[in-house]
């Protein structure tokens, strides 16, 4: 009997048996061992045992019985859960806290169930985002601080332990479906690259699906840091009018569509966090002309702050008798003080702030109503918490149209920014964010901002909670203290799903925070909050909150203060505030109850100890460029013999504050080339050495504000070295260590040779200090992101000759003893001396922690100083980059 007749014996069979079958009534729930059969797991252990095998095995197949594992599922009515984070938004921006700019989606999700006033972050990004996923105090799991400031102890290191598993991990095993969209700050800096490893990455943390940027923040027109899973993306080539923020939409809702299509039973946990309103603001130009249409912002920062503070009041998202804090007038301008240019410039600022955080609520309203869409939203968990810290003051107080040149300390003034950057605010041609008067009024109506803690502008976040099937009691608000490490084990409740005991044979420390679905329940609409102590800590700035009552210090460094002199943890003197009669934070009654503070600064210690706080570090620059693991970390010499686009910041080899040379091995095809050979960065910040129509070409682009150019002449076909070699006139970041900023960004000369012929020379009178475009990567043989000067190319530029071989080597520099003793002597005559332990690591990189003063009115005296340079710098008409390059020399000497 050959094969075609066994086969039609076989189809024969089963027709005529499939109509008994047909017959047969289906069982309400699978048997065990089934196809279709389900179990619902402990939980205690993840991933669970294998299940046991429960049916027959003979020597024949027609004697045995199969049995097939069960498919894990959740507790039967297990709700979908959208988790929605927003990005440095305080609690006086979305209108369902009081704010002006419209936020309909979080007002439906508050109208539709609750309002949370009293819901704290960190102050800070990755700290509050490692929180939110962990349930753990930030310090626990790793995150101090961001993950680009990452330093050597256990609460700094960026790494979150394997003893704490994620949410994500935790619902996945348990049978949810998961995915992450949108901001990952929680991934190492130095882990990022395509060498992995991948375990700190969403997938390897436990959620299925990622798409979405890793670092603190991105270009939205061309993120060049945007990943599907673990693999670089670039969808936005060719595409002018693509925009993230609607890309991530569309890809939360495609997803969400297909997993109700794939399995309709299958309750899904989305964590949607769009990089809005973290600068660079780029919302597109439709909501921009909607913004502006409102004149939200035409009489200013206080009357603006007037204005939340009175609808908050009215809508009852602060009480009755609740205190306006003062504005810092010793800080911040008053509007009426400003002249007619600064308004014209802050008021634009604020339009295109607003037009972000309005844009990024439609998109995220269209997630929703997609749920909604499915008929899935009865039983949908909604947290929907606006902003992981209070609005950001990083803008400096004249804003800036490039978030990186503020972090190295390069502040346009507000005619350059006028003259320059106006029209064009918001576009792909800004890396733009606002003046500081903005984010104070943002957090009305707390005092301080994003980066401190002792303070709730830093720290409260507006936060709505709906989920139909269990709410009823619909458009409350809920008073109770609670914080973002509250949120796991509010889902896990809600699932009904406890926390595993071990993950992947680990035992599970315990999770830190508390449930908050005491509040769901009408009857506990005023019940005493279960979250009774919270410490908070970020750049030795700290507070200590315990049952109404909350320590903290007073605040030192201002947060758009980065580089200056900071005051040493000791130095901070500390406030109390009775928050049962005092819920703004408005009067400090330290001396009226010493006994009360000196028990909260004890309880903080406690906490600082178990939770991995100290040691206390008030550094913040220096944190960017301490030594960190990475696949550059310790090495010199550099070598790429093909093509290889997106090495991140972190793992990319740093010429900061250094002598270096490149060196290109290239065979030029007749007819001629062109194309990248080397670039890191991009529009603005960063390098290139690339062939633009035959011609060798090295680019530095200053933060956007000018452009130091080398260029060659054509090049003949055949093999040529193409060399870049920039020699540095400073004493590097070392001198850091002693308080001193005269090592960096410091200039020097370039030369480009070819076959080691020089062919041009050019002098840098400066160079940038501390970072280079994060959001874009190191790239060998084209470019990814944006082009470090869009006049010679677009991306990706890819080179058309034959790359055999690039080369780089760094010479970093390093201290004599006399440098280290002109330098001790300096520091120790300012009264602030470093340890003779410390002079010996002098000659290295800079360590963390060592930078301090007791003196806090240096600070402010750096202030002045660079203030009184801006105004001679303009009193002699210099142009733009002319009053830059004059204001930091003036302000070394």
């Amino acid at each position: 009997m050959n094969f075609r007749t066994i086969f039609a014996g076989l189809v024969l069979t089963s027709a005529i048996s499939a109509p008994v079958h047909a017959q047969q009534a289906q069982p309400a729930t699978p048997p065990p061992g089934s196809p279709a059969a389900t179990i619902t797991i402990p939980g205690d252990q993840l991933p669970p045992p294998p299940q046991k095998f429960g049916g027959k095995i003979e020597r024949d197949a027609k004697d045995s019985k199969p049995y097939w594992p069960a498919r894990v599922v959740p507790p039967k009515g297990a709700p979908n859960v959208l988790l929605i984070i927003t990005d440095d938004a305080g609690y006086g921006v979305p209108s369902t806290f009081g704010g002006v700019i419209p936020t309909p989606a979080l007002d439906r999700i508050a109208q539709n169930g609750l309002r949370y006033t009293n819901f704290h972050s960190t102050a800070l990004c990755s700290p509050t985002r490692a929180a939110l996923i962990t349930g753990r105090n930030h310090h626990s799991v790793g995150y101090g601080v961001v993950a680009e400031q990452a330093t050597g102890y256990p609460g700094y290191d960026s790494i979150i332990p394997k003893d704490k598993a994620t949410i994500g991990r935790i619902l996945t095993d348990n049978g949810y479906r998961t995915a992450w969209f949108g901001k990952n700050h929680n991934t190492p800096e130095y882990q990022s690259s395509q060498a992995g490893p991948f375990d700190q990455w969403p997938t390897g943390m436990g959620f299925e699906y990622f798409y979405g940027f890793m670092g603190g923040d991105t270009n939205q027109w061309q993120p060049g840091n945007l990943v599907r899973n673990t693999t670089p993306i670039y969808p936005f080539q060719g595409k002018s009018d693509w925009n993230l923020v609607t890309a991530m939409a569309d890809e939360a809702i495609d997803y969400v569509n297909r997993m109700n299509a794939l399995s309709p039973d299958t309750p899904f946990f989305v964590k949607f966090a769009p990089g809005a309103t973290h600068a660079p603001h780029h919302p597109t130009p439709e909501w921009v002309k909607k913004i502006s249409d409102m004149h939200l912002f035409d009489q200013g920062w206080n009357k603006l702050r007037d204005t939340i503070f009175e609808n908050q009041k009215r809508l009852g998202v602060i009480p009755q008798n609740a205190k306006l804090t003062p504005w810092p007038k010793d800080l911040i301008k008053e509007w009426d003080q400003l002249s007619a240019d600064e308004k014209k410039l802050f008021i634009r600022q604020a339009e295109v702030f607003a037009a972000f955080a309005a844009y990024a609520d439609n998109e995220i309203g269209r997630v929703i109503q997609s749920i909604q869409d499915m008929g899935k939203l009865d039983n949908t968990l909604i947290i929907y918490i606006e902003g992981d810290n209070g609005t950001s003051a990083e803008g400096q107080p004249n804003g800036t149209p490039n978030e990186v040149a503020m972090f190295n300390q390069i502040n346009p003034s507000v005619e350059d920014q006028l003259k320059y950057f106006y029209d064009v605010w918001g576009t792909d041609r800004t890396y733009g964010h606002m003046s500081i008067g903005w984010a104070w009024a943002f957090d009305t109506p707390f005092s301080w901002t994003k980066q401190i803690v002792s303070h709730f502008g830093g720290t409260r976040q507006g936060m709505a909670i709906s989920w139909p099937e269990v709410i009823k009691d619909k458009g409350g608000i809920r008073p109770q203290f609670h914080h973002v490490i509250d949120v796991v084990p509010t889902i896990l409740e809600a699932a009904r799903i406890k926390q595993p005991d071990f993950v992947d044979g680990i035992k599970q420390s315990p999770i830190e925070g508390v449930s908050m679905m005491y509040t769901f329940d009408q009857k506990s609409a005023n019940a005493p909050s279960t979250h009774t102590t919270q410490y908070f800590e970020m750049f030795a700035d700290r507070a200590i909150y315990n049952d109404g009552w909350i320590a903290s210090t007073k605040v030192l460094r201002p947060p758009w203060v980065t580089i200056a002199k900071l005051p040493g943890p000791q130095d901070y003197s500390w406030e109390l505030y009775d928050l049962r009669n005092d819920w703004t934070q408005a009067e400090d009654v330290a001396a009226k109850y010493p006994d009360k503070l000196k028990e909260l600064q004890a309880l903080f210690l406690k906490e600082a100890e178990k939770y991995q706080v100290l040691p206390l570090d008030s550094s913040v620059a220096t944190r960017l460029i301490t030594p960190r693991p990475s696949l550059s970390a310790g090495r010199t010499s550099f070598s790429w013999t093909r093509p290889m686009t997106g090495t991140p910041n972190g793992d990319a080899p740093s010429l900061l504050n250094s002598s270096y040379t490149f060196k290109a091995d290239v065979d030029i095809p007749q007819g001629g080339a062109e194309g990248v050979l080397v670039t890191q960065g991009g529009r603005f910040a960063g390098y290139g050495l690339y062939v633009l129509k035959n011609k060798p070409v090295f680019t530095w682009n200053l933060v956007d504000l000018k452009r130091v150019r080398w260029e060659g002449p054509e090049l003949t076909p055949g093999k040529h070295v193409i060399e870049f070699d920039f020699k540095y006139d400073g004493l590097g970041a070392a001198t850091m260590l002693f308080g001193n900023y005269s090592g960096i960004g410091q200039g020097g000369t370039g030369t480009l040779k070819v076959d080691g012929n020089v062919v041009a020379t050019e002098k840098m009178e400066h160079t940038l200090p501390l970072i280079l475009q994060w959001d874009e990567a190191f790239d060998i043989g084209s470019d990814t992101g944006t082009s470090v000067d869009d006049n010679d190319y677009q991306t990706p530029f890819a080179f058309t000759g034959t790359i055999n071989r690039v080369t780089l080597d760094i010479d970093r520099p390093k201290l004599s003893p006399e440098d280290v003793k002109r330098l001790q002597d300096a520091a120790r005559a300012a009264g602030d001396g470093p340890s003779a332990e410390d002079a010996k690591t002098a000659s290295a990189e800079p360590q963390v922690g060592t930078v301090g003063l007791s003196l806090v009115d240096k600070i402010q005296l750096r202030i002045d100083k660079r203030e009184g340079c801006r105004k001679q710098a303009e009193a002699q008409g210099l142009g733009m980059v002319d009053r830059i390059k004059f204001v930091q020399q003036c302000v070394q000497r």
